[in-house]
This record gives structure tokens, C-alpha cells and sequence, in this order.
């Protein structure tokens, strides 16, 4: 059974507006690299299948470094 705890946390307006800001960023790092590249090879070469391979590798390449990315992220917007 799931037990729900009537716990209520008071979040200031600032620390909410915070974390949405961070999180669109870290969306838009985590995204828009990738789709250019795969969509600039695409258009460029018509290759679907290498324009896939080198975006997903980005997306995972910078997803490795996310927690680096994410603390630069949270600092700038602090």
C-alpha cells in the first residue's frame, strides 16, 4: 500500500523559479546539439543512419558529463 506523508514543504517562489530555469536549460544542452547534428548530416549527406549514430553519441557523450554541466548551470543562474 502507498503510504502518502502529509508532509508540506514551503518552497519559496525563488528556488521554484530557479530550478525551472535550470532545467530548461539543461533540456536545451542536452537536445540541441544532438538534433542539429543529426538533422545538418541528414540534410546534408541524406544519410539517416550516421546522422542518428553521431547524434545519439553526442546526446550520450554530454549526458555523461551532466552533473558538471548541471552545477555550471545552477551557478550561473544563482
Amino acid at each position: 500500500m502507498i503510504n502518502f506523508s502529509n508532509k508540506k514543504s514551503n518552497i519559496s517562489s525563488e528556488v521554484l523559479f530557479k530550478m525551472v530555469w535550470v532545467s530548461s536549460f539543461l533540456a536545451m544542452i542536452f537536445v540541441l546539439p544532438p538534433l542539429g547534428l543529426f538533422l545538418g548530416i541528414y540534410f546534408l549527406t541524406g544519410e539517416l543512419l550516421i546522422g542518428a549514430v553521431i547524434g545519439f553519441g553526442v546526446h550520450f557523450v554530454i549526458l555523461a558529463f551532466s552533473g558538471r554541466i548541471s552545477k555550471f548551470v545552477t551557478k550561473l543562474v544563482s
